[in-house]
């Protein structure tokens, strides 16, 4: 069945069951299609249950084993039925498409209903859900009341992008990856195997791409590599096909090509020397568009497609910078010859020159937006919209399948929260709610284009979203995890839940059972979404503290006498007033139970006069990154290494004091390298320069930083005279950009 087909399908069931779309809500994420209540007699959960399977029937083993799993000791093993409850597996049909089932809950019986393989897994892990809910009991029998789910998917994508290329992960993460999507519902991973910084893919033919390509030393002197054997590859795409999750194969060109560059030099440009590899950014590095290069490009992908069955190859296509082809006698000649206006019909050229050998081994292209420009695309060739929806809009005009991968919204190297606790993440915050309230089927438009309604024609090439896991500044697999979830969620109820019952305020009310579930399966999930902010402001003798969280959620309680917050704690309504020095500690609850960790703030003096570099504002907004680093994480903007202390409280200081910490700036910006911010130095190491009230204000203090050590955060004090609240600009000095001399704190020192 065809993603279109799919679609259709869904929304024919939307329509219906239209009537059943208002009724009840239960504790499952993505939200049920339709969900109607029973009468009589539901079902016990319990190891007295029995699960029952058809015989011989693989995929309803699979199901059942899972469901086994996920309930632990509450259910029993596959078995026949017998005069108790039971949990039966059966195979039929139910409309909405292949991932679609029905899982009734009735006479003592749960039956999980589908066609295939896909609904079966789908309809257990509604079952696991409905057991885990937030009203169920964390241990013991389950009862569950009597109900019928009648459940399909919206839209046909709903993935993740896992970039594997910057920094590697182990096959075994991976597999814990695939088995938390498919708790979600998400279908498809996009597997980002190649780059500049690192090839992680055996291709056979050509060892070097790994032996070589895999392995870079970063500008910190430090070797770092990894890739994955073609047979771990094979048992990685079996083990996902199990939790039907299609694993798309990601091989960057023409750009992104500088680990295969450096292990093959005759194919490409690379445009910097190999100790650049381990540099985040976008690179000069691009492949040739010769013969013998596209003989290399394609034995490459043979070898791909022989490990993937996916139906479509992602080719990149993205960020190829093209100065090198421009500059080169050959590529020029080979334009002429061909008939080429420029170097952007050339890539249009060699990206439709790709897909036909694609097409003609069974398979089809997939690539970023930016193979589109140029003109010319083949109708099959499915976009990947990462730079906004206008692109899309057109693409889907133009008859092309459309994956909606909106950036920022949908890039998951963003932080999730401003809290001091998001250890890692590009400047932008992208919120739990923001990710829920990006409606794939209907993209927020930039601002002055113009919204033109899409027929049902161009909106059924819209087959799904995707969040990208770009993992630049995700050293660690638990880095990945962290900021994957709970925004995975989000991105799950988007891609599977039909529009009219998608509600940000029903949705809210399902986390705490959500995050409940991650605890319980070991999943470490970030909780800025929940997590308590604490902010606080001196006046005289007391603060004023005000306590809130993203969602919303239930309610906050606090404490201010040391202890942890409970459900009989107060409960924070508006601003609070506290004696200095006291610690404020508090959580979230929702329903008596409590959501989120404890937060907790002390506000002496001193610690109101101490900020980390999270808790400073960048004067710029525009590469602002947490940067990982000795001592850090660091936050900056690497164009602009300036930070603003709003309002800050100076009365009684006499000194100020930095922690600076000088790191490697390994960033490829191309000519946007010519447009960072240098202040002219009064010595050769330069100076962090606190200036009063704007950064073109006066200054009120200097402090060298010919003393910062690498590889620590080495503490800098001068002398302060002002009194008074003021704005603080604090910016460092230099003559180039590298090294990048960053702050990690900030204090205000009083006399003692």
């Amino acid at each position: 069945m065809t993603r279109r087909v799919i679609s259709r399908a869904a929304a024919a069931l939307v329509a219906l069951l239209a009537t059943p779309l208002a009724a009840a809500t239960v504790d499952v994420i993505p939200r049920p299609l339709s969900v109607v209540a029973g009468s009589g007699t539901g079902v016990r959960i319990d190891p007295a249950t029995a699960i029952v399977v058809p015989t011989g029937d693989a995929g309803a083993t699979r199901a059942a084993r899972e469901l086994t799993t996920l309930l632990g000791t509450r259910a029993g093993k596959a078995t026949v039925a017998g005069q108790g409850d039971a949990v039966v597996f059966a195979r039929g049909d139910v409309t909405g498409g292949p991932e679609a089932y029905r899982l009734t809950l009735a006479n003592h019986r749960a039956t999980v209903t589908a066609a295939t393989d896909a609904g079966l897994l789908y309809g257990a892990v509604t079952l696991w859900q409905l057991a885990t809910a937030a009203d169920q009991p964390a241990t013991g029998p389950v009862d569950l009341a009597p109900l019928t789910i009648v459940d399909a998917p919206r839209f046909a994508w709903r993935g993740l992008l896992l970039d594997s290329a910057r920094h590697y992960q182990s096959p075994a993460f991976i597999r814990r990856m695939l088995d938390w999507m498919a708790l979600h519902k998400l279908n498809t991973l996009q597997w980002h195997l190649t780059d500049d910084q690192g090839w992680r893919l055996e291709i056979k033919h050509y060892p070097r791409l790994t032996s070589v390509g895999g392995f870079r030393v970063g500008r910190d002197g430090k070797p770092y590599g990894g890739f994955y054997t073609q047979a771990e590859v094979r048992a990685i795409v079996a083990y996902a096909a199990e939790r039907n999750i299609t694993i798309v194969p990601e091989i960057e060109m023409p750009g992104h090509a500088l680990a295969a560059i450096r292990a093959y030099p005759k194919v490409g440009f690379a445009g910097v020397d190999a100790a650049a590899q381990g540099d985040w950014g976008v690179f000069p590095s691009i492949y040739r568009t010769d013969d013998a290069t596209y003989a290399f490009l394609t034995t490459i992908l043979g070898e791909v497609v022989d490990l993937f069955p996916s139906k479509v190859i992602a080719i990149g296509g993205d960020e190829a910078v093209k100065t090198q082809w421009h500059a080169d006698a050959a590529t020029q000649a080979q334009m002429h010859a061909l008939g080429l206006a420029d170097e952007t019909a050339l890539q249009a050229w060699f990206v439709r020159r790709i897909g036909t050998y694609l097409n003609d081994h069974g398979r089809q292209l997939i690539g970023w937006d930016e193979i589109l420009d140029g003109g010319g695309l083949p109708v099959n060739d499915t976009v990947l919209s990462w730079h906004g929806a206008d692109g899309a809009l057109a693409a889907v005009r133009a008859g092309h399948d459309v994956v909606m991968a909106t950036a920022p919204t949908l890039y998951f190297d963003n932080r999730q929260s401003s809290l001091p606790s998001e250890s890692i993440g590009r400047g932008s915050v992208i919120a739990l709610v923001d990710v829920y309230a990006y409606d794939p089927g209907d993209p927020p438009l930039p601002k002055g284009v113009a919204k033109v309604p899409l027929t049902d024609a161009e909106r059924a090439h819209i087959i799904g979203l995707q969040a990208n896991i770009w993992t630049e500044h995700m050293a660690t697999e638990a880095n990945v995890e962290r900021m994957a979830l709970p925004r995975a969620a989000a991105v799950a109820e988007s891609g599977w839940t039909a529009a009219p019952l998608r509600d940000w305020t029903n949705f809210e009310s399902r986390l705490p059972a959500q995050f409940a579930r991650y605890r319980a399966l070991g999943l470490d999930a970030d909780e800025g979404a929940v997590e308590v902010a604490i902010r606080g402001r001196r006046d005289g003798d007391s603060v004023r503290v005000r306590l809130a969280s993203q969602t919303g959620l239930g309610d906050i309680r606090y404490t201010t006498d040391g202890s942890d917050p409970g459900p009989a704690s107060t409960v924070a309504a508006g601003q609070i007033v506290v004696p200095l020095g006291t610690t404020v500690r508090a959580a979230t609850f929702a329903g008596g139970l409590r959501v989120s960790g404890v937060a907790s703030r002390s506000f002496t003096q001193a610690a109101l006069r101490y900020r980390v570099s999270q808790k400073l504002r960048p004067c710029t907004d525009r590469v602002v990154i947490n940067l990982v680093g000795p001592g850090g994480p660091f936050f900056a903007d690497i164009m602009d290494t300036c930070w603003l202390w709003p309002a800050a409280d100076l009365d009684g200081v006499t000194a100020i004091s930095a922690g600076v910490a000088v790191i490697p700036f390994n960033f490829q910006l191309g000519d946007d390298l010519k447009t960072v911010t240098l202040r002219p130095p009064a010595t050769p190491a330069g100076e962090l320069v606190v200036r009063l009230d704007s950064c073109t204000g006066p200054i009120l203090a200097t402090l060298p930083l010919a003393s910062v050590r690498a590889g620590e955060v080495t503490p800098l004090t001068a002398p302060l005279s002002v009194s008074g609240t003021h704005d603080l600009c604090l910016a460092t000095t230099g003559r180039t950009p590298d090294p990048l001399h960053v702050l990690g704190w900030v204090r205000l020192e009083a006399a003692k």
